[in-house]
Formats: structure tokens, sequence, C-alpha cells
């Protein structure tokens, strides 16, 4: 058993979503979140800028006392995750191999959509990844830009014609391809499941990538004998900026209020 806490982090509000299934897998662990508000969304951002971004990001976390980091972000999963681990001692997992590994269990005609920021289409990393497990598998990827500026505006439900718009527009494309499985490739995504779901149909079966990181952690954990059990965990949440506006839409994000609600830091001195 190791008591020390378990860091998490994204560009913004969208890795709450992975937050949430930790802490319903693993209920006894402490966790220490940053969303870095002041600089999303990362999907635009060059690779160097995301490498800049994602090491400050890992040097506040490391400020604390960590067994694991999960990164909670698709886009430096996809381009900056690499080099990262290399400088750390602690073990730092992403969401693209938990999501590839779901996605190529679920597919039965072999044709796998993927929705994710632009930085991570560009990146390729999905498509490899999904291609070394299976050769036979295609993948079709789409850049979904508007979706995170929606999520973290609250426009998730179904009946919201922005929303329901955006969502037809940007999938019509896998829809019409004949993709059976979807990888939601950024964390933000699964808030939109809904309505994605209703889009896509019954058939199509959505891979929440936050959820399949979140169940990998767990097993890297327990394999390595580092879960804790037999207390609640806690969670300590910490922003860039906006912190009253991270407050009110992390509930949305976790189901949850905050329990200690949320502090503002200066990424910027890290």
């Amino acid at each position: 058993m190791d008591e020390r806490a378990i860091g998490v982090f994204d560009s913004g509000l969208g890795g709450l979503t992975a937050v949430r299934e930790i802490r319903r897998i693993l209920p006894g662990e402490t966790i220490i979140y940053f969303g870095d508000t002041a600089r999303v969304p990362y999907g635009s951002r060059s690779k160097e800028m995301l490498l800049k971004y994602t090491r400050q990001d890992m040097r506040f976390l490391r400020s604390f006392d960590l067994k694991a980091v999960l990164v909670a972000c698709g886009t430096v999963s996809t381009t900056a995750l690499p080099q990262v681990r290399k400088e750390h001692d602690i073990p730092v997992l992403g969401v693209v191999e938990p999501a590839c590994r779901a996605a190529a269990k679920s597919t039965r005609n072999k044709k796998v959509g993927l929705i994710a920021t632009a930085a991570s289409i560009r990146s390729g990393a999905y498509e490899e990844t999904l291609r070394a497990i299976d050769s036979d598998i295609q993948v079709k990827g789409k850049a979904c830009p508007l979706f995170v500026p929606l999520v973290e505006n609250g426009r998730v439900h179904s009946g919201d014609v922005v929303i329901e718009t955006v969502v037809r527009e940007y999938l019509q494309e896998l829809k019409d391809w004949g993709a059976d499985t979807l990888i939601l490739g950024c964390t933000h995504y699964p808030l939109l499941m809904e309505v994605i779901g209703a889009f896509m149909g019954e058939g199509v079966a959505l891979i929440n990538s936050g959820a399949a990181a979140a169940e990998e952690l767990k097993a890297h954990l327990e394999q390595a004998d580092l879960t804790v059990s037999g207390r609640d965990g806690d969670a300590w949440f910490y922003a860039s900026d906006r912190v009253q506006n991270f407050e009110e839409l992390a509930e949305l994000f976790l189901a949850e209020k905050l329990p200690h609600g949320a502090k503002k830091i200066d990424i910027e001195q890290y």
C-alpha cells in the first residue's frame, strides 16, 4: 500500500471525467488535479508549446508527493507524453493506449472513428497505436475544435440546437463511413456522450478515453501493490485561471461538489 497521491492534469475541465472514474473505482486514493484554464485549449498549440506547457504542469504536480500521474489530456498524450515520461521517476500514464485497446476490443467491422483536437489528429498517435494492435483496423479521424468551448459553457444536453448542430456537422462523415466504434479522444467529450450517442445510433460503441485510462491506472497500481484501501480518499483541485467558473462547472464533470473548492496557482512560476 502506498498512501501518496495520484496527480491528474488537463488543459481545463475535461480531465475531471477521468477523476470521476478514478474516484469511483479507486475510492481510497487521494487525487491532486490541475486544470490549466488560463491556457485552454491545448488542441491548437504547436508541439513545442505543448511540451513547454506539459513540463510546467508536471513540475507543479511534482511539488506534491505523488506515486503516479495520469495525463488526462488527449492532446498532451499524443504529442508530449513520450518525452515527459523520460524526465520523471514515477509512472506517467496517458489516455491514448487505453482508449485504443478498448476500441480494438470493441470493433466488429474494423472501422474505428476518432474525434479529438486538431493536434491529436495531426499527431497520428491513435492510428499508429491501433494499427500496432491490429493491422486490419481502419481509422478515420475528425478534429472537433468547437466541442471543448461548448462543453466548458455547459452546452452538452440533448435538445440544445447548438450542440446538436455541431455534432451533426462533425460526425456525419464518420457515420456515413460506417464506423462501429468511436473513440472520444478528448476527456471533455464524455460530457457529450448522450448527444453523440443519439446521433451515431445504438450500434456504435463510444469509447470514453478518460474511463479507459482510469481502469488502466487501477490495474497498474494493483499490480505494483500501490493501491490504498480501508479509507475514504480525498481530492484537491487547482486551476490557473477562472477559479469560480472552474468550481461551477466541475460539478457537471464530477457529478459531485468539490470537497475543498479550487485554488488558483500561477503556472508560469513552474
